[in-house]
């Protein structure tokens, strides 16, 4: 193959999908040298549960094109991304899932659209074969994101695209702990476009996204993002307030110059288990963000790597 292709590297994380690398391989692989075009894979195991590393290994003994990073822990999804996207040399680079829902032969449709003129191609999921849980609790996570980031998002958009050289460099100087890859790359502001593909169902296993994993992600998402929750706990508290000083200001009233003394110790109760309640939701608010400050004053690293394949260059050990 010519050397004047263009290298398009390909970053996977990698959890729980064992049984579906050989076969993700062999069609990125196909897909890419159709294009025509180098390639490069980056398998990232996220401490797989499985034999995923064992596999990656395997895989990178038959074909040095395909690279493998072995995370030292469990740091998470886009953590795992970031990792890849750090060892990439390629002139494009794309980002999908391994669990093959994200079907390989769509990157020809983004890498095409790309050609374009557009830094940045995502692909939109119209039909998503999902289950009902996971469809609508990312249509829940976008409406209250855009509400407090006031931005307008696309639900069907998940990590699934195709970047520039240029874009990654600058993904690559956002050093944040809470991190979103869509997010992130949304922010930057590059030239980006769209495009549909096909989403397939997945073969094997489940997501590891349950309720409590989905809305840690979805509070670190918007923490990182919009300071709209502090504005608005600010609002309601003086919301509340004001409705306390008129209801108190009516009470003296009734009781001057109506003669009418104020009713037992019930209203008085709740109300200050209200304002008690209201407080404590304030602060916990204000906590999360104090709490996001201090993570980030550690200044730890976003990830560590216990081991690589044997395909990385010097260069790269050198990063």
């Amino acid at each position: 193959m010519e050397t004047s292709h263009p290298l398009i590297s390909v970053v996977v994380p990698i959890y729980g999908c064992e049984v579906c690398l050989k076969e993700l391989c062999n069609r990125v692989r196909t897909t890419i040298q159709a294009i025509p075009a180098r390639y490069e894979i980056i398998l990232v195991n996220d401490a797989s549960p499985d034999h995923a590393w064992q596999t990656i290994k395997e895989l990178n003994e038959g074909d040095p094109s395909i690279k493998g990073i072995n995370l030292s822990r469990n740091f998470g999804q886009h953590h795992a991304i970031t990792a890849g996207l750090d060892y990439t040399s390629g002139d494009w680079i794309v980002v999908m899932d391994c669990d093959l829902q994200d079907k390989p032969e769509e990157i020809s449709t983004l890498y095409a659209k790309a050609l374009e003129g557009y830094e940045v191609v995502f692909a939109t999921r119209t039909f998503r074969q999902d289950n009902w849980f996971k469809r609508t609790s990312s249509r829940l996570f976008y409406k209250v994101y855009d509400y407090l980031a006031d931005r307008t998002s696309d639900h069907t958009v998940a990590n699934f695209s195709i970047s520039s050289r240029k874009v990654i460099e600058g993904f690559r100087q956002m050093n944040e702990q809470n991190r979103f890859f869509p997010l992130f790359i949304k922010w930057m502001g590059f030239d980006a476009a769209s495009v549909p593909v096909e989403h397939s169902k997945r073969k094997e296993g489940k997501s590891s996204y349950n309720i409590k994993k989905l809305i840690t992600l979805g509070t670190d998402a918007i923490i990182s993002q919009s300071n709209k929750p502090l504005r608005l706990s600010i609002q309601f508290g003086f919301l509340i307030s004001l409705v306390s000083f008129i209801y108190g200001m009516y009470l003296m009233f009734r009781y001057f110059f109506l003669f009418q003394p104020v009713p037992g110790w019930t209203s008085v109760m709740v109300s200050i288990y209200f304002i008690g309640g209201l407080i404590f939701f304030n602060f916990g608010i204000l906590g999360l963000y104090i709490g996001k400050v201090f993570n980030e004053t550690k200044a730890r690293p976003i990830y560590l790597i216990q081991e690589k394949t044997a395909s990385f260059d010097e260069q790269d050990e050198r990063r």
